[in-house]
């Protein structure tokens, strides 16, 4: 099997020939051919060679058009700082929606318009050019609470849930509508597996998750699927009180943090495809090859079935090459624990 045939078969319940390996890298891929990250978030064709060259010498079965949280907003017209070196970031102190009237008006930005999101979109049809089939193409969304604390301001949107519940749900609404014609051109420039990070959804109770997150994830999750694309859940930090739920929306992969016990993942989501959780900065930064590779197979481990290596979240940039060879080494020798009958 090639790596894009690997990863398909573990999300259509076949067994592939050995553990996939799909780990996050942004900030580290830029690193790997000496570009400041202002470059690599900027220039598509930045963004591919990096990917290329990162998948290629550490043995990643993906490569994502992945870089950060602020492509939609800046579209939208948002208050966006961008940095030399580091990821842009949506300006909370000043809020699209500091105004909440705003939203009523807003139009929805065009994925082919010469902006940040049409950047991804080329991305996304380069790397298909380049790796032929060889490797799957990943694209990227922001997932619908992430992007609404975008556009309102994360503190404002956690009192919204309370203080106006309707206009949230508006905001979500938008927000799905908008990603999934982002993801829509993003598949038809080649994207075969969409990548959803929605990691403000960490930070809501299981109420609030119940009430607005799943509804809007479900409907984001059924029109990727229904537009033929495999679909990736990624939310960093704890989410261990809303494990069920996250396995109930229909993701074909879903990532975990490392604050999340893979054997508790489990237990809570029995048949779903899981992908993590070595520790970013204990053992992917600040750790030796060895406690990497202990800490994988513990994952494997404790994960069973359904597995794809890969680290809690982003891989640091200044991860010793080491540590990556580690997972590398580990998914090219392990086999996968075969898939069993479910009820």
């Amino acid at each position: 099997m090639n790596s894009r045939e690997r990863v398909l078969a573990i999300i259509d319940n076949r067994t592939p020939d050995r553990v996939p390996l799909m780990p996050i890298t942004m900030m580290f891929a830029a690193d790997q051919i000496g570009v400041k990250y202002g470059r690599y978030i900027s220039d598509y064709r930045v963004l591919v060679e990096a990917q290329l060259r990162t998948a290629e010498k550490f043995g990643i079965d993906q490569v994502s058009c992945i870089s950060d949280p602020a492509r939609e907003a800046a579209d939208l017209g948002a208050n966006v700082r961008f940095f030399d070196d580091q990821p842009p970031v949506a300006d909370e102190a000043q809020a699209f929606l500091a105004d909440k009237k705003i939203l009523a008006s807003l139009k929805f930005p065009d994925p082919l318009g010469g902006g940040r999101m049409h950047d991804r979109v080329k991305a996304a049809a380069l790397l298909k050019e380049k790796i032929a089939g060889e490797k799957i193409v990943e694209g990227w969304i922001e997932g619908p609470c992430g992007q609404a604390a975008n556009l309102r301001g994360i503190n404002t949107l956690m009192l919204d849930f309370y203080d106006d519940p309707a206009f949230v749900r508006d905001l979500l609404e938008f927000v799905v509508e908008m990603e999934l014609r982002f993801a829509r051109a993003q598949m038809e420039a080649g994207a075969e597996l969409m990548g959803v990070g929605d990691p403000a959804t960490s930070l809501v109770g299981p109420a609030i998750f119940a009430e607005f997150i799943f509804p809007a994830q479900k409907k984001l999750v059924d029109g990727l699927k229904a537009m033929g694309l495999r679909t990736r859940s990624h939310i960093c930090g704890k989410t261990r009180a809303i494990l069920k739920g996250r396995g109930e929306l229909g993701y074909d992969i879903v990532d975990l943090d490392s604050m999340v016990p893979m054997a508790e993942a489990r237990a809570k989501m029995p048949g779903q495809v899981m992908l993590g959780n070595v520790d970013t900065v204990k053992y992917m930064r600040n750790g030796t090859a060895s406690e990497v590779t202990a800490a994988v197979a513990k994952c494997h481990q404790d994960t069973g079935e359904k597995y794809i290596i890969g680290a809690g979240c982003e891989v640091p940039r200044d991860t010793p090459a080491a540590n990556m060879f580690a997972l590398r080494d580990y998914a090219q020798s392990h086999k996968p624990h075969p898939v069993t009958a479910r009820n």
